[in-house]
């Protein structure tokens, strides 16, 4: 018989409620999701249906070697961080708070590597007991972080403002510079830093961008941003899905016991 090839680690993709044609429920991920798992950072991609009905934190952490925390269109529920919910505060998706937000305290305790984008970035600081101002665009001195409504996908996905990194930080040793270049797309953004959230980058008007988890045993980088558009080529996403995919990669080899026993 043929020898099999090599296992890739796999990375669980966080899904999305959503509905087909208006009216068919699904658990979704977008294709550039996976295409950033698979190509950038090398890893299997495997999208998650986030609900508690289907799955549990513990089974997810057994199945997978790391997780993509995705962006999407539901805010994270402001009960979750102690206010009360507001029209500001946009739609929700108690189902994917009820797995993401314990998933995220899981890894950072276990080091099993995790990337946070947009929501997800949202959601690693609401995981650590941190805050969300629900509108970011009606803060006094700030920019408007939004998609723009129309225009192509390219378009939307476009550069438009800087992210500058703390000197010898994190990011800034994992870029190579001080300062990149990113889209945006998000209303959200972090109010009061979890415990432990260490902002490691900022926009011009002061919106934190990028994080990490101090003292956490695993990857636990996250941006505001969304890096798995054009990852592969990009220069920017690209250093930051291969170093989350040999975080994974590491993890899947040095701790499959760990896994098993979860």
């Amino acid at each position: 018989m043929p020898r099999s090839a090599p296992r890739r680690p796999v990375v669980g993709i966080i899904g999305n409620m959503t509905l087909l044609n208006e009216s068919y429920p699904v658990h979704a991920g977008g294709t550039m999701n996976s295409e950033a798992v698979a190509e950038a950072a090398g890893c299997l991609p495997v999208i998650i249906p986030t609900d508690p009905r289907y799955v549990t934190v513990e089974e997810l952490l057994c199945m997978c070697d790391g997780f993509l925390l995705t962006g999407g269109r539901p805010n994270v529920h402001p009960s979750e961080y102690g206010e009360d919910e507001t029209p500001a505060h946009g739609t929700f998706d108690r189902c994917r708070d009820a797995i993401t937000l314990p998933l995220i305290r899981a890894c950072v305790e276990r080091g099993q590597p995790f990337l946070g984008i947009c929501r997800g970035f949202q959601e690693v600081n609401v995981a650590m007991g941190g805050t969300l101002y629900p509108e970011i665009r009606d803060l006094p001195g700030r920019m408007n972080h939004r998609m723009p409504p129309d225009g192509t996908i390219e378009e939307k996905f476009a550069l438009r403002h800087p992210v500058r990194f703390t000197p010898g930080g994190v990011f800034h040793r994992l870029m190579g510079a001080d300062e990149v270049m990113t889209n945006t797309l998000h209303g959200q953004g972090i109010n009061r830093p979890g415990s432990r959230v260490v902002i490691d980058g900022q926009a011009p008007d002061g919106t934190p961008e990028a994080i990490y988890i101090e003292g956490a045993p695993g990857f636990t980088l996250s941006v505001q941003w969304h890096p798995e558009w054009n990852a592969a080529a990009d220069p920017v996403s690209r250093p930051l899905f291969q170093a989350f995919g040999a975080a994974v990669r590491a993890y899947a080899a040095g701790d499959a016991g760990l896994r098993r026993s979860a």
